[in-house]
């Protein structure tokens, strides 16, 4: 157990190269007030409008997820603010619970960062990190879009109000006033996409995140914003002298870094800047903790299984239980990794699941990413899941509601997260891994047309409330629209036009009865 193939195995070391880097990144964010900018943002966008609390949670929580290794972290994070303020405005404590754990798990399917499991992912597959990130890019839209659908449809139902324009901040002026936090992120982005490793744009990324942090706290004494200007332009004319004197762009920006720690100390502001930086650095690192022990511990499952050939005897059983059915092996498969992914973080739960269960679908033909992102995403939604519910369980500590209650409203909530992976086997092109640009339109064209049918149905609501047949109707023309058989497109066509036109027909005659 301590050689390769246990603790020491690829886990770990992905751990202290990786995975550090970026929860430490995530917390220095946090500690630089992107969290108040999201908020301002979402605010701003959406606060006023119909159930305008909830769809701040959803887009909030989503941006916060993009940079937060943890689900469960950021739930307790983002939580604070949006659970109370969604049962302000006259939500159930359960449901405001689950839309907070919905939309803060989804950020671990969210790219660029994906919980840094993208980069295990390439690492594990050798596959570029470019080509995973941007197969993630159509499922988390379409699960963050069906959690957004589902809020609206629950404020639709019990007829709740967004919040006053005059209570919103503005999101331009958020924008204005935050935008440099982005930075980081943005050069984060373009490092890995331009084929730089996680590691040195990792680095890069959390020096960008320490030079803002510093040099604003600096700067914002100056009276002026000429004076401000011209300080950022000898600091960059500064690093570019150090980049160009031929010293290594990690060490080029330690020494920026060293000097803004010094000139920090010089002033009380400053020396407060630090002190936050210091929270960031502990909260970073005890979060680091518990996922690198969670990883030396998957690294001694990984070895136990690949010895002792469990993955190959789990893969085998599943293809003669399924009789070569694919969507029975699905099914089975999904059971597999909620069972696996229950109560673990997002990283080692990914590994677990890639290790004994994508096999499975790889033997039965499935594309090589697909298979690993259908057995992540069926890893992360463990956390939604009852009976355990990771996520809900956090949530059931700020709304005050039982937590089997919120994990079952979440999971209904959720529902784009269970049904976009089966979609995405069925069609690759859903993950742009098949065929061309139309086929991934019309394959989207469905996907949304199947959550929305999924979101009434789960709700009771569309344009007026739905009674069991119309909820029937919605529920079997989203699942005709999930298969790719040619005759269930034209059946789940068929279906949703009729269910609409009944919607339409019964919502004009009860305004004319009124």
């Amino acid at each position: 157990f301590l050689g390769t193939e246990g603790i020491y195995g690829t886990p770990t070391y992905v751990s202290a190269t990786y995975i550090f880097l970026f929860i430490l990144f995530g917390s220095f964010l946090e500690q630089a007030g992107m969290i108040r900018l999201f908020n301002d943002v979402s605010l701003g966008l959406v606060g006023h409008m119909k159930g305008g609390p909830a769809k701040v949670a959803v887009i909030s929580s989503g941006f916060m997820g993009m940079i937060n290794g943890s689900g469960v972290a950021n739930v307790l994070t983002v939580g604070q603010f949006t659970i109370p303020l969604m049962m302000r405005f006259g939500y159930r404590p359960a449901f405001a619970g689950a839309v907070e754990a919905t939309a803060s798990m989804g950020g671990q399917i969210m790219p660029p960062v994906m919980g840094a499991v993208a980069f295990i992912m390439a690492e594990t597959i050798g596959v570029p990190y470019s080509e995973i990130a941007i197969a993630a890019v159509i499922p988390a839209l379409l699960y963050y879009g069906s959690a957004f659908w589902m809020v609206h449809l629950e404020a639709g139902r019990h007829k709740l109000i967004g919040m006053k324009r005059d209570e919103c901040p503005s999101a331009i002026n958020a924008i204005r006033q935050g935008w440099y936090l982005v930075l980081p992120l943005s050069v984060l982005v373009f490092l890995l996409f331009d084929g730089f490793t996680p590691a040195f744009a990792g680095v890069v990324g959390l020096m960008c995140t320490i030079v803002l942090i510093l040099g604003n706290s600096l700067s914002a004494p100056l009276k002026g914003i000429a004076k401000r200007i011209v300080f950022w332009i000898v600091l960059g004319l500064l690093a570019s002298f150090l980049l160009k004197s031929g010293i290594r762009t990690e060490l080029a920006a330690a020494g920026v870094v060293s000097l803004l720690a010094v000139a920090s100390l010089l002033h009380q502001g400053g020396r407060a800047t630090l002190k936050l930086m210091l929270d960031g650095m502990a909260n970073g690192a005890k979060s680091a903790v518990g996922v690198g022990m969670a990883c030396a511990l998957v690294g001694i499952l990984i070895g136990v299984t690949t010895l002792t050939g469990i993955a190959s005897s789990f893969a085998m059983s599943v293809l003669d239980w399924s009789q070569g059915n694919l969507l029975a092996a699905l099914i089975l498969t999904m059971i597999a990794c909620i069972v696996l992914g229950t109560g673990l973080p997002t990283i080692p739960n990914y590994i677990i699941t890639a290790s004994i269960a994508a096999p499975v679908l790889l033997k039965m033909g499935v594309p090589l990413i697909v298979s690993h992102m259908f057995v992540f995403y069926f890893g992360i939604m463990a956390d939604l899941t009852p009976p355990v519910a990771l996520a809900a369980l956090a949530a059931s500590s700020i709304c005050r509601a039982g937590h089997m209650e919120i994990g079952w409203i979440a999971t209904r909530i959720a529902l784009a997260g269970y049904v976009v992976p089966f979609m995405a086997v069925y069609a690759p092109a859903l993950m742009l891994q098949a065929g061309g640009p139309l086929d991934t339109a019309y394959v989207l064209l469905k996907a949304c047309l199947s959550v929305a049918l999924w979101g009434a149905a789960a709700i009771g609501y569309f344009w007026d409330e739905l009674s069991w047949p119309e909820r029937a109707l919605a529920t079997a023309s989203a699942f005709l629209l999930v298969l790719a058989v040619p005759w269930t497109d034209e059946a789940g066509f068929a279906l949703s036009a009729a269910f609409v036109l009944w919607q339409w027909l019964k919502t004009r005659r009860g305004k004319a009865l009124a």
